[in-house]
């Protein structure tokens, strides 16, 4: 498999910003609550629920409960000289659904700083590809039925798409194309690719709620 414990890959961003790749480790705790702390109120909402002014401990837990397979975790952050200088500034994860073992919710969050410039897309897109490594062929994607801009990017994306609504939230499911580098990505994936382009982000229920 290419996405295992020494995953790393270094790319440049739209505007030339180089930025690394590689799977959330648990030493990366406090670089993971650094970026938390510069996410906008807005966008902790959009992600969490809530605005809430820090990641509380039972939910830290809940996010480097990672092992590998069923729930993976990739982080981007800025490449400098020292690797234990970089600043984290994005993260996509997938967990896998226990009855449903080729299906996983999926969700990613860029700092706002660095958002509309194409990182989200480029997250969603290893953790595709990681997902299909793993024998997962769908991603969740379960959004809050306020986040108006949401819905009617999921709508563009497929218009014969039937969510499944439960209360303030609407559940899509999005088929993950086999990869193949030759042909440009389209169809539903692609769409949700835009969505966390424009910094749009979905949540895990699977985390359960903060607090």
């Amino acid at each position: 498999m290419r996405f295992t414990g020494d995953y790393s890959s270094t790319h440049r961003l739209a505007d030339g910003t180089p930025v690394r790749l590689r799977l959330l480790r648990r030493a990366d705790r406090e670089k993971l609550v650094a970026a938390f702390d510069r996410l906008s109120p807005e966008s902790r909402y959009r992600r969490f629920f809530t605005a809430m002014p820090r990641l509380p401990e039972n939910l830290l837990r809940r996010l480097f409960d990672i092992d590998g397979w069923n729930h993976v975790a990739i982080g981007a952050e800025t490449v400098t000289a020292d690797p234990a200088e970089a600043e984290g500034v994005g993260i996509a994860r997938f967990i896998r659904l226990k009855d449903q073992p080729a299906v996983a919710e999926a969700a990613v969050t860029v700092v706002d700083h660095m958002q509309r410039r194409g990182l989200g897309k480029l997250l969603v897109s290893a953790l595709a590809q990681a997902a299909r490594e793993r024998g997962i062929t769908r991603f969740r994607a379960e959004v809050l039925r306020t986040n108006e801009a949401m819905l009617a990017l999921l709508h563009e994306i497929d218009e014969t798409a039937q969510p499944v609504v439960d209360g303030p939230l609407a559940t899509y499911d999005l088929v993950l194309p086999e990869p193949s580098p030759e042909e440009p990505m389209t169809g539903p994936l692609y769409g949700l690719l835009r969505l966390a382009a424009a910094g749009l982000q979905v949540v895990l229920r699977r985390l359960g709620h903060p607090g």
